[in-house]
């Protein structure tokens, strides 16, 4: 039974309805809910108006009209009582504030198959390929939001805006675009959003519906597949060797079936890190052309390449009348900015505008103006530069540990670029079962297998070496080399 002093009622002050009614109707939901069962004592009139601050008369006209209703019962010597007349509600709430535990509605569908991993103090994790957020121009930044923010301010333009984004975070990308990765647009080829996941989102959305063919390479990005698969489409696997996609085995499936899109990350195959050799973005166009599907080319870490000028996307080849662009400003910063892009036809940007007019509106003007502030005037680019740097240290520095200390069990590529390496283990070693070990020795990492598409084998692991300094990366070495 609920006891008085548990009854906790906050009043609108200076509010539409009178203080008594918002007692009346704070009792009668605490009643509906359960929280108040039938018998249960209430505060007295005078108890109860001194903890939430008004006249104790208020308080007595909300019992008297309870009482009048039938939901209270007064007794003159003992108090006032829900009354025991009332069916007993089943309660299901355990504690103040808590979420009931079920529903009473079915859900639809199925949930996508994507752990959230949260960070654990203590234990050191190689992710998946995401920046070192102690590296981020965080006073720059702001210098740039202040200014961004009363820059609105003054202008009224906090309000709602453009759903693609803000024109000149949009034309700032475009002019990176076209001057650093060679693709043939403006802003009206832009559209803004909160990170590439839901660029992602986007384009599955347009591409596929229920039971459309959409390939995907054997290892890849799970939100990606599951993306796809919510748009209700079959993913199809296509297997990889020593560089990349086999499209001979695409060019076999599309002769079976019709297939109506690809993702694909060519750049830095995810999880992978395999940069797609020109010969076979030839033959990945070519088979676009001949056999009528769409690209959605995911370029997630364009920048972050160490041993050469970064290869051309296949944007810059092949236009936009069969390929969506996919990138994101998010890993240069902070992934907590959120803010991706999406590059398409000028179609396809309506069509995603008005698909975000339905679950988010718009971005963040004033996240996106500092951003567009930060491109347009060198300080991103500059920042770059910088942490490249450091992320090719860390990526030799990894290399390095992991040879050093685990040897033979481990054998990999150092990758030409991203913030990750793929490690295939020995044969005998079970990755599954290194993985738990390595968390009860204080280091996370994410099988190989977390990243199959339907089904494929693998012994490897994506470890990520960008979000750990050296000291952090050395002791992570050490504690993987121990579970093993």
């Amino acid at each position: 039974m609920l006891r008085p002093w548990d009854l906790q009622i906050v009043l609108e002050r200076g509010g539409a309805i009178p203080a008594w009614q918002q007692i009346e109707n704070a009792i009668i939901d605490a009643i509906r809910r359960g929280r108040l069962t039938p018998g249960a004592a209430l505060p007295g009139t005078r108890d109860l108006a001194a903890r939430i601050g008004v006249n104790r008369k208020t308080v007595q006209q909300a019992y008297d009209e309870l009482a009048a209703q039938g939901w209270l019962t007064m007794e003159a010597t003992r108090g006032s009582f829900v009354s025991a007349m009332l069916p007993v509600i089943e309660n299901h709430v355990t504690q103040a504030g808590a979420a009931p535990a079920t529903t009473d509605f079915p859900l639809r569908g199925a949930a996508p198959d994507l752990p959230v991993i949260m960070p654990v103090p203590g234990i050191l994790r190689f992710d998946d390929g995401t920046p070192d957020t102690r590296l981020m121009p965080a006073e720059l930044v702001a210098r740039a939001y202040r200014r961004a923010l009363l820059e609105a301010s003054r202008r009224n333009r906090l309000g709602y805006g453009d759903p693609r984004g803000s024109l000149a975070l949009r034309e700032a990308v475009a002019a990176m675009l076209r001057a650093d990765r060679g693709l043939d647009c403006t802003g009206a080829n832009i559209c803004i959003t909160r990170g590439s996941q839901m660029a992602i989102y986007l384009a599955a959305r347009l591409l596929a519906e229920r039971g459309d063919a959409v390939a995907i390479e054997s290892l890849s990005y799970p939100p990606a597949r599951e993306a796809f698969r919510a748009a209700g489409a079959i993913t199809l696997s296509i297997a990889l060797d020593e560089q990349g996609m086999k499209l001979d085995e695409l060019e076999a499936l599309c002769r079976h079936a019709p297939v109506r899109a690809i993702y694909v990350t060519p750049h830095h195959q995810f999880p992978t890190t395999i940069v797609l050799p020109q010969q076979r973005r030839i033959q990945l166009l070519a088979l676009a052309e001949q056999y009528g599907f769409a690209i959605v080319e995911d370029d997630y870490d364009h920048e972050f390449h160490f041993s050469h000028r970064p290869m051309l996307p296949l944007a810059s080849a092949h236009g936009f009348g069969r390929l969506l662009y996919i990138g994101s400003l998010s890993k240069l910063l902070s992934p907590s900015l959120r803010i991706g892009y999406l590059v398409a036809a000028v179609p396809v940007i309506k069509r995603a505008a008005a698909e975000i007019m339905m679950i988010d509106r718009q971005g963040d003007p004033v996240n996106e103006a500092a951003a567009a502030e930060l491109m347009t005037t060198g300080a991103l680019k500059s920042h770059t530069r910088k942490v490249l740097r450091i992320y090719a240290q860390r990526r030799e520095f990894l290399a390095a540990a992991l040879r050093a200390r685990l040897g033979d069990a481990v054998e990999f590529l150092l990758p030409q670029g991203g913030l990750a390496l793929w490690v295939n283990f020995a044969p005998e070693i079970d990755v599954q079962a290194l993985s738990l070990r390595a968390l009860g020795k204080g280091v996370g990492m994410t099988p190989g297998q977390a990243f199959a598409t339907n089904r494929h084998k693998t012994n490897g692991a994506r470890l990520g070496f960008g979000s750990l300094d050296e000291t952090e990366l050395l002791a992570a070495v050490e504690r993987l080399a121990k579970a093993l």
